[in-house]
């Protein structure tokens, strides 16, 4: 937990709730917290040395962002021939570049928002591409909780958006804002969990949203109709298949006016502190926090089996509740 990315802070957090949970639970944990000032290189020796000399069973990666989720601590763990909790090195790299796992998604026929890479050697790049409308969506390719996202509403607002993006991001993408229902779906082993819908109280849930106490509503499960929860619930599947994540990941999307759900992403190490999305939804089909967590590092095991106990049967509110 912790390590060289914008999402040190929130790792920790994560980090913490999970070893206290397995400690709960009769497993021997020792945390590994990683300095958030330090190179690439620099962590991977830290964290190879750590693991050589806990010589654990199984690694929990409960790093979030660069480094964590991008596949270079899990290619570490792969090094060391050591167990670890989550997808391998290219499906997380996959997850944690939008612009990689966007041309998969279209490639598998997946609905996502219309999007384009800001070239900044392009003249005009502080325009949008013809045929474009305000709002807009701008974001780092290489980011996660939101950090350097921004919905821009006119055009004097682009310049900005697209340069604090690219403080924090190695690409910046603009793409379409799709008005409809914030949803979001955590894959467990092979099932989806039940959906959950996301209300910020201001117009866009952006990082103040997502981590200030209060500001986001969420409604667990989402109150939807059986067949459009289902929908949602497949392409948060068809997604985690199309990455080739294993054991846990979570897809954010937007449920259009038509019904369609739109993928937004995949978060290969979602959040993992109790009041995280993914334990929200875990609870609706009867999996406690502790359990959660040991899931993960059951089916991480040498031998471990991915988790199937019929998730995608939990109960939605029928259409005349779903207004």
């Amino acid at each position: 937990m912790g390590g060289p990315s914008e999402e040190h802070a929130i790792s920790l957090k994560s980090g913490r709730a999970v070893m206290e949970a397995l400690t709960r639970r009769g497993w021997t944990v020792k945390p590994i917290v990683m300095p958030r000032a330090l190179t690439v290189e620099q962590a991977s020796l830290f964290t190879k040395r750590a693991i050589q000399h806990s010589a654990p069973e199984v690694v929990f990666i409960a790093l979030h962002g660069s480094f964590g989720e991008d596949g270079t601590i899990q290619q570490v763990c792969e090094d060391l021939h050591v167990a670890y909790t989550g997808s391998g090195p290219e499906a997380s790299r996959l997850g944690m570049d939008k612009i990689a796992s966007r041309k998969r998604f279209e490639q598998a026929g997946l609905a996502v928002p219309a999007w384009r890479i800001a070239d900044f050697q392009e003249p005009g790049v502080s325009a949008l591409p013809e045929g474009w409308a305000y709002p807009v969506v701008v974001k780092p390719s290489d980011q996660g909780s939101s950090i350097g996202v921004s919905l821009v509403r006119a055009p004097e607002e682009l310049p900005g958006a697209l340069a604090a993006a690219a403080k924090v991001g190695r690409r910046v993408l603009i793409e379409e804002f799709v008005a409809g229902r914030e949803v979001t779906v955590g894959m467990l082993g092979e099932e989806p969990l039940p959906v959950v819908e996301i209300r910020p109280h201001q117009s866009f849930f952006d990082f103040t949203a997502k981590y200030t106490s209060g500001a986001t509503d969420y409604l667990v499960p989402a109150e939807l109709p059986s067949e459009v929860a289902r929908a949602v619930q497949a392409a948060a599947e068809d997604a985690h298949r199309v990455l080739g994540c294993r054991h846990v990941s979570r897809a954010d999307l937007i449920l259009a006016s038509n019904g369609v759900p739109i993928l937004l992403e995949v978060n290969t190490i979602p959040g993992l502190t109790p009041t995280s999305l993914l334990p929200k939804a875990a609870a609706c089909v009867g999996i406690c926090y502790e359990e959660l967590c040991e899931r993960l590092v059951m089916m991480a095991r040498p031998g471990g089996r991915a988790w199937r106990a019929g998730a995608r049967h939990a109960t939605y509110l029928p259409v005349s509740s779903a207004s």
